[in-house]
């Protein structure tokens, strides 16, 4: 009880606000600092585990995202190389991972590399992805502590267009940690949000395709009917036909076609049988068929919501509950566009290797403070 009016007492500023901001707060000197006086570091975290057992009485974020901007002007302002600018990103991040994780916050994820990235100069780019490979092998040799911790490790993007040695270590490292659970740290690379929409889309359409079934068990599958002959006949159309459709008029009572540029783009013959009637579809050489009667109707399938959520990237973690851009920006920049329509966004002022403790505690308090209307909108939704 004593810890907890101690932590009062400062959040109040009773004991005088730059003291705690002094002893709780990120510096980069932080490790040497615990070096030269061991008890700093036990001190400082009692701090923290006071401030946030106060903190835990109000709802916690299950998800904080962060857009990790600033590490240039950083190595800039100090006339260091670039490079010195992400490592000091590297340590900042280190820094707010073990806040998150004694916070009670189970899913971080970090904007760490943007597809748009590739196209800064080709020696910042290999700086980048030295220094990605190098962490990531870093997080492999500390496999153990990860797996003790329960914590898994998730790289979210197109990793196609990852260099092989990196791409290898970010499944190695996904592997080592896949069977974790207490907490997730999703570190997006190679990432934009409309390659991710894209992406979900895609996977959809395919999945429905893969759906689509045609009489006697034949199964179209990426515009191919499964189980035909060559020459063979579904409903009287020959696969022969289906491809010339495509570049000739559909031959047949009731069939119409659409023309573009000299060319058959979507043709469709009705056929009535018995009472039943058939469509038969051949568009850009795809087959597809609708069967109606008076009790049974066979539609193609649909793509849904539910269906492209389950294909986006980002479908292992909830939605974030708070994105925190650093450097004063409150540009999204093509991240988690998806994700954040319900989200509040936080743009403290600190460069990135700058942001530390307070301004985190800062963006949860505001989360506490809105908390029952963001879940009044997201209801709403």
């Amino acid at each position: 009880m004593g810890s907890r009016i101690l932590v009062y007492q400062i959040v109040k500023g009773h004991l005088g606000f730059s003291w705690l901001a002094s002893a709780l707060g990120h510096t980069m000197d932080e490790q040497s600092l615990v070096a030269a006086n061991p008890s700093h570091g036990g001190f400082t975290s009692f701090l923290r585990k006071c401030l946030f057992s106060v903190m835990s009485v109000g709802p916690i974020p299950a998800h904080i995202a962060f857009i990790m901007d600033g590490n240039r002007r950083y190595a800039k302002r100090r006339n260091l190389p670039v490079g010195e600018g992400h490592k000091a990103g590297y340590w900042s991040l280190m820094s707010l991972l073990r806040y998150c994780w004694e916070m009670g916050v189970k899913y971080v994820t970090v904007y760490a590399f943007s597809i748009d990235n590739f196209k800064r100069p080709p020696d910042e780019v290999q700086i980048l992805m030295d220094l990605l490979q190098e962490k990531i092998e870093g997080l492999l040799d500390k496999r153990n502590y990860l797996n003790q911790a329960g914590v898994r490790v998730c790289f979210i993007g197109n990793l196609k267009l990852l260099s092989e040695p990196v791409r290898v270590a970010a499944e190695n490292a996904m592997k080592a940690t896949a069977n974790n659970s207490n907490a997730t740290l999703l570190i997006c690379v190679a990432y934009t949000s409309t390659d991710e929409i894209v992406h979900a889309v895609e996977e959809s359409c395919k999945e429905k395709m893969n759906e689509i079934q045609v009489p006697n068990g034949r199964k179209v599958s990426n515009g191919v009917i499964h189980g035909v002959k060559e020459g063979g006949k579904v409903n009287g159309v020959t696969e022969t036909d289906v491809h010339k459709s495509c570049n000739n008029n559909f031959d047949g009572e009731l069939g119409t076609g659409a023309v573009s540029n000299g060319k058959i783009e979507r043709v469709e013959k009705v056929k009535k049988e018995n009472g039943t009637v058939r469509h038969v579809v051949a568009s850009n050489c795809l087959v597809e068929e609708v069967e109606e009667s008076g009790e049974q109707q066979q539609k193609i399938p649909r793509v849904k919501l539910v269906d492209v959520e389950k294909h986006m990237y980002m479908a292992v973690a909830p939605d974030p509950d708070i994105l925190i851009r650093t450097s004063g920006e409150t540009r999204l920049s093509n991240f988690l566009l998806w994700q954040s329509s319900n989200c509040p966004l936080y743009s403290p002022a600190a460069l990135w290797p700058d942001l530390g403790l307070w301004q985190l505690v800062w963006a949860v308090l505001n989360f506490q403070r809105n908390h029952y209307y963001l879940e009044k909108k997201k209801k709403q939704a």
